[in-house]
């Protein structure tokens, strides 16, 4: 073999060795970024983000306004997609913005977004409190509560949901007639719970974040809810 045959020219002066096909790739910049913990770290951060904003939420229960569906220090999961392209239905058990909170500031679009990862990662706080309630009244009808029983449109409402206790405080109340786009919701304790009775007022149907649709904390109570 004459010297030089096992080279291959690209031009005067220049030759490259033929690649060994034992010796392994090395893999391109493009897969050891995608394959890194980092990046793999971020791309994990980035999707709880997601499905925390736009799908499922855990919510925690801070005070006693539930009882006994629902007592302080529960954790519930919230389901953000539960009335696209539907309606809140009366019995929900929904959590809503606080309709009387101050509205959010004008932050502009690169603000809105970093807040929201700060909210989202737990360094901010959410600009207006969150509540959960019980949906009893819809847009359009009227409530009232007489004789220990709340009522809709003239008709007593069936509660199962409250205990004996809780239907000694319904006190007389109304008659309300709930706005359009707006919700009047109560908590199932009527005896300890600030709702569309006293100060909270009716809520708007765009101040719904979602429904909560089981207990996932503690595990004695886990279910879901009706």
């Amino acid at each position: 073999m004459a010297e030089g045959e096992d080279l291959v020219g690209r031009g005067p002066g220049l030759a490259l060795e033929e690649p060994d096909p034992e010796q392994p790739r090395r893999p391109s910049l493009a897969r050891r970024v995608v394959g890194s913990t980092p990046f793999l770290i971020a791309l994990a951060l980035v999707a709880a983000l997601l499905i925390k904003t736009f799908l499922v939420q855990a919510f925690f229960i801070p005070s006693d306004s539930m009882e006994p569906t629902l007592h302080r220090g529960d954790r519930v999961l919230v389901n953000k997609l539960a009335y696209l392209g539907g309606h809140v239905g009366r019995g929900d058990v929904i959590v809503f913005a606080d309709p009387n909170g101050a509205p959010s500031p004008a932050r502009g679009a690169i603000g809105a977004v970093l807040h929201w990862l700060a909210e989202g990662l737990g360094v901010a706080q959410p600009e207006r409190e969150d509540y959960i309630k019980r949906v009893v009244g819809l847009p359009g009808e009227t409530v009232e509560i007489r004789d220990r029983t709340v009522h809709v449109d003239g008709r007593p409402l069936e509660e199962p949901y409250l205990t004996d206790e809780a239907r000694s405080c319904n006190q007389d109340f109304g008659p309300v007639t709930v706005p359009p786009d707006a919700l009047f919701v109560l908590g199932d304790n009527r005896c300890n719970s600030a709702d569309s009775r006293f100060g909270l007022g009716f809520v708007p149907v765009d101040a719904v974040v979602g429904r909560a649709f089981v207990i996932v904390w503690p595990p004695a109570d886990l279910g879901g809810l009706g």
